[in-house]
């Protein structure tokens, strides 16, 4: 019970990690028309999140060895308050603001990302790791739900949408104090100290290396159906604009049911033995898109696979610190280092499209998918190994 309760800040921390990663797409279209940017401009603005992941990713599992794990969260999550303040003072003059805001946004979510994980190997067993993992990917997921409504919460009832950052800030003040009042116990250093050679070392390891493309494949595939869903409704069933954007909300949705229902099996059955028939089944339900009579069918396909894939990244996550628990540090900083390597879903659907129309983009995450069920195989049989050992 005592850990149960150790656990509950640092699944609130899954939560804070969801404000930085989902309001981009919230506050994007509002601040290009609150300051007038050009295509150019504001195209740039996401970048100041997501370079974050390939430049501080690994000097954060290094942070993690030299401060502890969990006072490198509280600089993450108190880097958090500071960056949801600065959008207060931004306008169309002061425009460079978002872009410091959105620079702080992304490496408070960076180093949470890459920091949180492997403190939660702190206080939860081994063979629990990959649960408690997609609970917190569940907690995330609440978060990417609601900041639409607290965005419009803002706006309506606020008056300014801005005050939404305000909001995430406090959570966030409110996650470091819960964090930094409890008591977790300080990971054993064994060893000699991480360093930027020995966490990139680690990828010569097969098995890491074999988890670090499951991330890319996950995220990938991730990317490729939140792509996906609106283009093919409005191509293949010629729903209306407006419509078809409401349509990753089903694939959202189930992901967040997914991960629910995950942190539940994974507690009682292997994550490996559970990987392949996750992917398996995502996959099935991906190569059925392609003869769904009607929108209706088609929504209820990906809520199918969303379903199936909606833990992946978890077991991926998981299932690589518990084959070095001694480098979850690294581990877990190589892995996030990964979600980059999801965004090129985002230029291959734009080669399938041009070459295939809306049908074609459905190759993308099923392509991500495909590898993953590989990835499965491989995770089950290395588990079958070290069982009869």
């Amino acid at each position: 019970m005592k850990k149960n309760l150790i656990l509950l800040p640092i699944l609130f921390g899954f939560f804070i990690m969801g404000c930085g990663g989902d309001i981009l797409s919230t506050t994007m279209l509002r601040i290009r028309q609150e300051c007038g940017l050009s295509d150019m401009v504001a195209g740039a603005l996401p970048m100041m999140i997501y370079v974050w992941f390939v430049l501080i990713s690994i000097p954060t599992g290094i942070l993690c060895g030299r401060m502890g794990r969990k006072n490198t969260v509280l600089l993450a999550l108190f880097t958090s308050v500071v960056a949801m303040l600065l959008p207060l003072a931004a306008n169309a003059e002061r425009f460079w603001i978002y872009f410091l805001a959105f620079a702080l946004i992304g490496i408070s979510n960076t180093m949470i990302q890459a920091a949180l994980p492997a403190l939660m190997a702190n206080v939860v067993p081994s063979d629990q790791l990959t649960s408690r993992i997609s609970l917190g990917q569940f907690v995330k997921a609440i978060c990417a739900t609601v900041t639409p409504l607290v965005a419009l919460a803002a706006s309506k009832l606020l008056g300014n949408w801005k005050y939404m950052f305000l909001i995430y800030g406090m959570l966030s003040l409110v996650s470091g104090l819960w964090l930094l009042l409890v008591k977790i116990p300080r990971e054993e250093s064994e060893g000699p100290r991480a360093s930027f050679v020995s966490s990139v070392r680690l990828l010569a390891n097969p098995y890491v290396l074999a988890m670090a493309g499951g991330i890319v494949c996950a995220v990938g595939a991730d990317v490729g159906f939140d792509l996906l869903i609106p283009e093919y409704l409005k191509g293949i069933f010629h729903v209306d604009t407006d419509l078809a954007a409401t349509g990753p909300t089903v694939y959202f949705f189930a992901k967040m049911t997914g991960a629910f229902l995950g942190a539940f099996i994974f507690a009682y059955v292997s994550p490996a033995k559970c990987f392949p028939v996750a992917a398996g089944f995502a996959i099935v339900a991906t190569v059925s898109q392609y003869f769904a009579p009607s929108p209706m069918a088609f929504l209820v396909l990906v809520a199918i696979a969303s379903l199936g894939l909606s833990n992946l990244f978890g077991m991926c996550m998981g299932l690589a610190i518990d084959h070095l628990p001694a480098k979850a540090n690294e581990i877990s900083a190589l892995m996030v280092m990964a979600i980059v390597g999801g965004g090129f879903a985002s230029l291959a659907k734009g080669c399938m499209q041009s070459l295939f129309g809306a049908r074609g983009i459905v190759l993308v995450p099923l392509a991500c998918l495909v590898y993953l069920f590989g990835l499965g195989l491989y995770a089950a049989r290395s588990a079958r190994k070290a069982a009869n050992k």
